[in-house]
């Protein structure tokens, strides 16, 4: 059975006919639509819907959550055996959903839809590009279009999964992290013709903060003393070395270190170093208190 996932934010102009679209590519399916605390009459075209539609689930927010909240509402409320995302603007082409679930059966565990022919506008074509050059050097991300909302999962890998703030955009990558086999195919992408984005400006920052978590996650979660023990000690050994000289030149030379700036900054880069390392180690203690009812790893299978 397959489960189908729709975050809703002020789409009621969209909403019918998605429905319908999505009827059409799987009949049987599972529909899950999160009203994501709209303020206009989502929620009452969601309705006129389920009078008609059995297989309908609706969740309406108090307030608007975000898209990652929303998702994770869907997942937690999905039976199906594979979970199908995707966004309520009618961008995403549920024509498209049998092409993801036939890769879920090539062995899978997760399927990203790849927009290669995108209809939006130049600035946020440009921002995807900026964002996977960046998620290519920082998490060696080989996803072409991890910002694609159209994919589809395993539902045990949603089980393993915790989603927070607006990690969203990254779920492939975390699931990548936890050893799940990841996929592409190509996907119809269609202009948005009715409605308002809720995309902005504000989303690369948002995006870039976030790729740092999940930098720190993949590489550091167990072990968080050598991200921040590393620097604490290059901060201590840059310092020491400065005031190293600073000593050198005053017992040699006879220098004043009153007025010296390079002293303030021995001082400054030691002391950081001390504080950075005794982070690492309360970091440390924490990710240990963390992983204590968690598993550091993911096992596929047991064979006995």
């Amino acid at each position: 059975m397959i489960s189908v996932v729709v975050p809703a934010y002020n789409e009621e102009k969209n909403i019918s006919e998605l429905h319908s679209q999505i009827r059409r590519a799987s009949k049987d399916c599972q529909i899950i639509f999160v009203d994501d605390g709209s303020t206009d009459n989502t929620f009452l075209e969601l309705e006129k819907l389920k009078k008609k539609d059995k297989n309908l689930v609706i969740i309406k927010f108090r307030k608007n959550f975000g898209q990652t909240a929303a998702w994770r509402a869907g997942f937690d409320n999905a039976t199906g055996d594979v979970v199908v995302t995707m966004d309520a603007d009618l961008q995403n082409d549920p024509e498209d959903i049998p092409k993801l679930v036939k890769k879920i059966d090539e062995g899978y565990d997760v399927v990203s839809g790849w927009r290669q022919k995108r209809k939006d506008s130049l600035s946020k074509k440009s921002f995807s590009l900026l964002s996977r050059f960046l998620r290519g050097k920082m998490i060696g991300d080989e996803i072409h279009d991890s910002g694609c909302s159209l994919k589809a999962y395993r539902k045990e890998c949603l089980a393993d999964l915790e989603l927070h703030g607006e990690m969203h955009r990254y779920i492939a990558e975390l699931l990548a992290f936890k050893g799940y086999k990841i996929g592409e195919v190509k996907v119809n992408h269609r202009p948005r013709t009715k409605g308002k984005t809720k995309y902005g400006l504000i989303r690369l920052p948002k995006g870039l903060l976030d790729l740092v978590v999940v930098l720190f996650w993949q590489k550091y979660s167990d072990r968080p003393i050598h991200l921040f023990g590393g620097l604490g000690l290059l901060m201590s050994m840059i310092g020491t070395a400065i005031a190293g000289y600073l000593v050198y030149m005053k017992i040699f030379f006879g220098e004043s270190l009153a007025n010296r700036p390079l002293l303030l900054l021995a001082v400054l880069l030691i002391i950081l170093g001390i504080q950075a390392i005794i982070f690492g180690l309360i970091a440390d203690v924490l990710s240990k208190i963390y992983y204590k009812e968690k598993r550091a790893y993911n096992i596929e299978k047991i064979v006995k």
